[in-house]
């Protein structure tokens, strides 16, 4: 089965998402399910896991209604407050929903860039882990050090780097991603999602562009431990679903079929099906 490992819906009167702004004009509208369904089908895709977008609980059960009535949606990234006093308690309570696979705490919009570092953290990713929910690392290329620390200390919980860590391709300022990426890498507990990179990108990007950074985490975490997704409709702003997903089947294309069966659909349904003990 082929997965999209990363998509958003959302709807704007929720008012909840703060960085959504006019200025994103082309993703600056409501998106649902049956706008993805086009780009699912032309790619041959038969589920997804949708993630959040919004930094609150009201919009994680927002999506998880939606994927209670949607055979696509095989699993969802929410959101809980990781500093409030119960938060404990909070992760237990979303974990009764059989849908929630995973939480998302949006750290590249935080303020203080060592919040991965909060030893407050400990008993809320031992929570996460015994109830079979993966963290989700939304960071920026700053962060990729303190989130080192972070997969170090929680060998139990299981990490996913979102959009390869983010690395600055327009500018060219890779050099530190290049090495965290690789140090990231030799811990077992975490994988790498194949996506993102294109709205990194400058906005004429091309194939080429995207190559070394491809390679890069192919060779680090091998073709066991690498989920594409679309990052839809946030890739709308970088050429499209079409287009990014044409881009990955070229850059993936001397894989053997197995190992295409796994990028793009069967290291998804492990790493975020498997560790609530659900199957496709």
């Amino acid at each position: 089965m082929r997965i999209d490992a990363h998509h958003h819906v959302w709807t704007l009167d929720r008012g909840d998402y703060g960085w959504l702004t006019p200025a994103l004009a082309p993703i600056h509208r409501d998106f649902s399910l049956s706008d993805l369904a086009p780009h699912l089908g032309a790619a041959n895709i038969e589920g997804s896991i949708l993630v959040q977008a919004a930094p609150t609980e009201a919009e994680t059960m927002f999506l998880l209604d939606i994927a209670a009535r949607a055979t696509e949606v095989r699993g969802v990234v929410g959101w809980t407050d990781f500093d409030a006093p119960d938060a404990s308690a909070r992760i237990d309570a979303l974990a009764a929903h059989r849908l929630l696979v995973g939480l998302r705490p949006m750290v590249q919009d935080m303020a203080d860039d060592d919040w991965l570092l909060r030893p407050a953290l400990a008993p809320l990713l031992a929570a996460m882990a015994r109830n079979g929910l993966v963290f989700d690392a939304l960071v920026l290329p700053r962060h990729l050090p303190r989130l080192l620390r972070l997969v170090d200390d929680h060998p139990a919980t299981q990490f996913v780097l979102d959009h390869c860590g983010k690395p600055r391709l327009a500018s060219g300022e890779t050099a530190d991603w290049y090495r965290d990426i690789a140090s990231l890498a030799e811990r077992p507990n975490i994988v790498c999602k194949l996506s993102g990179l294109v709205t990194e990108a400058a906005p004429d990007w091309q194939i080429a562009v995207l190559r070394n950074a491809v390679d890069h985490v192919v060779a680090c975490f091998g073709l066991s431990r690498l989920l594409w997704g679309s990052d839809w409709p946030v890739v709308n702003l970088a050429g499209g679903y079409e287009k990014w997903f044409a881009a990955a089947e070229a850059l993936l294309a001397d894989l053997s079929a197995d190992e295409k069966a796994a990028v793009f659909g069967g290291n998804a349904a492990r790493i975020y099906l498997a560790h609530r003990g659900r199957r496709c």
